[in-house]
């Protein structure tokens, strides 16, 4: 009897983990921007009503801590940081104190938290710019060793050398800025470092190159944790026309670019299609960015393959493509059973 009731006890809890579960994956909310919208939730995908910012999953939503020291390089930390706001993080800075300090001498930041009082955070983010401030400062290293509840660490540039001291490294491959390759090596012989990659992906740890590969890197870590869709949508909101899908070293199991649709398989949606307000548009094969591409007004939209026939927009909202009994495409709705919009040719 006693077995039972904690049989049953047991399915009650997971029960209601499962539920808790499923109401947060369709809860979305809009990345933080400190407006009054950041406390509101909707039940399906779209753009908050308030700040038109396209919205995320709850559950996606990571914390994360950047690591700032005086003289920080401004692109190291700014480029990340634009990627994971808008990909939904919520994004904190640390430094060893709480005073001001200045980034490249120009900008000057004013952490919202110190190594004594900064809360756990999922990610732990390291950049570049007088890095020697925090990889050679032993109460900083510490600090690092003791947050053991990290899921990931990630660094730019030179920002590699704070998480091999730590012994993060240690075992691992890597890569930094590089003019500071050949120093990672010499100084961290532990570390297996690798030369000409944007980033590398050991799994739980990616480095990044310098300055401007800390956004390729950022990207890649959102389309590991969020699918390379959402990864995609954050690149083109940033108009971020430089990243190359899969331009770096992958060593990792879960590789974002494994399951990519094929050329012959988009191609065969290209056509000139109906549009609201009686309008047309033109669906072509983007073969760069590996997407089809909606041609309105001049103006290109991308659409992103989720699977079977169902596609999403930039505001990650569905698109429902139709087939007639022959298997060809014969149009699309924005809803499972709304208007089709005919394929004209």
């Amino acid at each position: 009897m006693k077995k039972l009731v904690q049989v049953l006890i047991l399915c009650c809890i997971l029960g209601q983990v499962t539920a808790q579960n499923q109401t947060q994956s369709n809860t979305y909310v809009c990345p933080p921007c400190n407006q009054s919208c950041d406390k509101v939730e909707y039940n399906s995908p779209g753009v908050c009503e308030h700040c038109n910012m396209i919205l995320v999953r709850k559950d996606h939503s990571k914390t994360i801590a950047f690591y700032l020291q005086d003289g920080v390089e401004v692109l190291d930390f700014a480029g990340p940081m634009e990627v994971f706001a808008y990909a939904g993080y919520k994004v904190f800075t640390v430094s060893e104190k709480i005073q001001p300090i200045k980034s490249q001498g120009i900008l000057t930041i004013i952490p919202d938290y110190s190594i004594e009082n900064a809360p756990k955070a999922d990610i732990l983010a390291f950049f570049g710019g007088n890095s020697s401030a925090a990889s050679e400062n032993t109460a900083v290293i510490q600090w690092v060793k003791n947050q053991s509840e990290v899921k990931y660490h990630f660094s730019v540039c030179t920002g590699a050398f704070v998480l091999a001291q730590a012994g993060i490294l240690d075992g691992k491959t890597a890569t930094t800025f590089h003019n500071a390759l050949e120093n990672l090596a010499v100084q961290y012989p532990k570390v297996k470092v690798r030369k000409n990659v944007r980033f590398v992906d050991n799994g739980k740890v990616i480095t990044t190159a310098g300055i401007s590969a800390g956004i390729d890197g950022a990207l890649h870590l959102v389309a590991k944790l969020q699918g390379l869709n959402t990864a995609k949508r954050t690149a083109y909101y940033m108009e971020y026309d430089n990243w190359q899908l899969g331009n770096g070293l992958v060593l990792s199991d879960d590789n974002p670019y494994h399951k990519q649709t094929t050329s012959d398989e988009l191609i065969g949606f290209e056509g000139n299609y109906e549009y609201k307000n009686n309008t047309l548009f033109d669906l072509v094969y983007n073969a760069k960015t590996k997407d089809l591409n909606a041609i309105i007004n001049e103006i290109s939209y991308p659409i992103y393959h989720e699977n079977g026939d169902v596609f999403s927009d930039i505001s990650n909202e569905p698109v429902y493509f139709k087939r007639n009994q022959s298997g060809q495409i014969i149009g699309y709705s924005l809803t499972q059973d709304g208007k089709i919009y005919s394929k004209l040719k």
